[in-house]
C-alpha cells in the first residue's frame, strides 16, 4: 500500500496564494490628521499658560495694592495718635470752634492749610502723614472741650491714602475717644 502524501494539508500548502488586498487610505483620515490635532493641543496649552499668567499678575498687583493700604492706614493711625496727644496737651493748633460738627477737614484748601505733620517722615511713604484739629463746641457740656482730629495717611503712591478721624472730649479729667473712619477720600 502505498501513501498518499497529497492530503489536505499538503494541497494548502501547494496552492498559490493570492497577494494580500491592499486597501486605498481613506482621503483626509489618516493622512494630515495629526497636525490639526498638534496644533489645537498646542494652542489650548498657549491660552491656558497666557491665563496663568494674568492670573498671577493680577495677584501681585492686589497684593502690592493691599500692601500700600495697610501702609497708609498705618501711617494715618500714629498721626492720629499724636494728634490726639497734642491736642489734650493743648500743643496742637486748632481751627476756630463751630457749634455744629466740623467739616473743614472736606475741603481741600482749609485741610492744606491747617494740617501739620506730626512726624517728618513714614517709612516707605510718599509723604509723611497729617492731622488737622477742628475744634467743637458742643450744645449739651459747654464746659468741655470737644475736637474733631482728622488723620491722612500715604503709602508708596499719591493715591494710595488712608483717612481716620477721632472725636475727642476733654470733660475735667475725663477724657472720651470715639473713632471713625472716614470712608472715602473727602477730596
Amino acid at each position: 500500500m502505498t501513501t498518499c502524501t497529497a492530503g489536505p494539508r499538503n494541497l494548502a500548502a501547494r496552492v498559490p496564494r493570492p497577494p494580500p488586498v491592499r486597501r486605498a487610505p481613506r482621503a483626509g483620515l489618516t493622512r494630515g490628521a495629526a497636525l490639526p490635532i498638534v496644533l489645537l493641543i498646542s494652542s489650548m496649552m498657549l491660552v491656558t499658560s497666557a491665563a496663568w499668567f494674568e492670573a498671577s499678575l493680577s495677584a501681585a498687583r492686589a497684593t502690592a495694592n493691599a500692601q500700600d493700604a495697610v501702609q497708609a492706614f498705618h501711617a494715618a493711625d500714629l498721626a492720629l495718635t499724636l494728634c490726639a496727644r497734642s491736642a489734650i496737651a493743648g500743643t496742637a493748633p486748632a481751627v476756630a470752634g463751630v457749634a455744629a460738627e466740623p467739616s473743614g477737614w472736606k475741603l481741600e484748601q482749609t485741610f492744606a492749610a491747617n494740617a501739620f505733620a506730626p512726624i517728618a517722615q513714614w517709612p516707605g511713604s510718599v509723604a509723611a502723614p497729617q492731622c488737622m484739629v477742628e475744634a467743637w463746641r458742643l450744645s449739651t457740656r459747654p464746659e468741655a472741650r470737644a475736637y474733631l482730629l482728622t488723620a491722612r495717611g500715604f503709602g508708596r503712591t499719591q493715591e494710595s491714602q488712608a483717612w481716620l478721624q477721632l472725636e475727642l472730649v476733654v470733660d475735667g479729667q475725663k477724657i472720651e475717644r470715639h473713632w471713625r473712619r472716614v470712608a472715602a477720600r473727602p477730596f
